[in-house]
């Protein structure tokens, strides 16, 4: 079964600077992983006001909100990909 894309069309309907999708993910190689302990992180996908978009993490006893204004940002595409499945021009659009 395949796993349903963001694609630019769908992204292009989302309003700027909304929470688009969330999870939790282990921190762990098989999950997100940010650093060394386990745990369980939240991430939030965000739209930008500049038609980006980014992903922010945090341990999950943060709000979605706290990780929005201070959680760290995915670099990795493994990882960003593995939050948010998209195509390659949604992808393109991603701010590091």
């Amino acid at each position: 079964m395949e796993t349903k894309k963001l694609t630019k069309a769908k992204f292009d309907k989302i309003p700027h600077g909304k929470i688009f999708a969330t999870g939790v993910l282990p921190n762990s190689p098989d999950g997100l992983f940010m650093t060394n302990g386990g745990g369980n992180l939240r991430w939030i996908a965000k739209k930008g006001y500049g038609h980006d978009w980014a992903v922010y993490c945090h341990w999950d006893s943060w709000t979605e909100s706290e990780i929005a204004s201070n959680g760290d940002k995915v670099h990795n595409e493994h990882h960003i990909k593995r939050c948010v499945p998209c195509d390659d021009e949604v992808f393109n659009l991603y701010r590091y």
